[in-house]
């Protein structure tokens, strides 16, 4: 008798763990569906403009979908300021999660769900690289939870919205990648479908760049990108929103697989 009491009690015990769990997600999509529908001010607007550039060429739909988006965002990640930056300041904030969030407009997310925190120094810093060497970065993502960013770096991809750089983009692609545990340059797909359909586009794309890259050749993508696949995805993805009549015609497969997993077009938005 004494073991089946303890069954029963196991399972009231988890039961209301499961309830409690169930309520609080609840109350978690409600509180997200609120801040979809909050908007930035004139003002706002105006600020985010001058430092993103892209913001200003979104169809209406979008940019309302995207200042939603940032609300959620700034609500549930932790802006943790670096390397004598002072603190990170709302429109800072407004700034990086814009260019995070215009990734996630109509793909299939979870809010970068793994995403804890965005380190932000004030100009490019230092960090340990292979044997004991130093590094000057100018932005990383950890599979771990945080995003490392400098604010020199952010604002000059955000103004300038033609050259195909902008660091929050491409280290939160990466977040995108990572999602699954492996940052390989294959983010989470929709179907086996879809996964044969990227394989076929991205494998080829990316050896023809590593093969123009190693005789010199000038590319529409960032040398960058011959790395590795979770390189090249990031540096696709960067080029996608800032050159995408370019990318189109150099990569047409590439940017095809681009549009699916995204779910927008940005050469529609010139």
């Amino acid at each position: 008798m004494g073991k089946i009491y303890l069954v029963l009690f196991v399972m009231a015990v988890l039961g209301c763990a499961f309830l409690v769990i169930r309520n609080l997600e609840k109350k978690r999509q409600q509180r997200r569906a609120d801040l979809h529908k909050m908007r930035l001010n004139p003002e706002q607007r105006e600020e985010l403009g001058n430092d993103f550039v892209l913001y200003t060429r979104l169809p209406e739909n979008l940019r309302d979908d995207l200042e939603g988006l940032m609300h959620v965002f700034i609500e549930e990640k932790i802006f943790e300021p670096c390397g004598g930056l002072e603190e990170v300041t709302p429109h800072m904030q407004r700034v990086i999660a814009a260019q995070a969030c215009i990734l996630l407009l109509r793909s299939p997310h979870h809010y970068y769900s793994k995403l804890r925190s965005i380190l932000l120094y004030p100009e490019a810093y230092r960090a340990p690289g292979q044997h004991g060497a130093e590094d000057v970065r100018l932005g990383e993502s950890w599979g771990t939870g945080s995003v490392v960013l400098s604010w020199g770096s952010v604002v000059a991809g955000g103004r300038n919205a033609d050259d195909g750089h902008d660091v929050t983009i491409h280290e939160f692609s990466h977040q995108l990648d990572q999602a699954d545990g492996a940052g390989d340059g294959v983010p989470i797909l929709k179907s086996n479908g879809a996964y044969h359909a990227w394989a076929a586009a991205f494998k080829p794309a990316f050896d023809l760049f590593q093969k123009r890259v190693e005789s010199g050749k000038r590319t529409v993508l960032d040398d960058y990108g011959a790395e590795n696949p979770a390189e090249f995805f990031a540096v696709a993805t960067e080029t996608f929103y800032e050159k995408p009549e370019q990318l189109k015609k150099r990569y047409p497969e590439l940017y095809a697989q681009l549009v699916s997993y995204y779910g927008v077009d940005p050469e529609t938005w010139t």
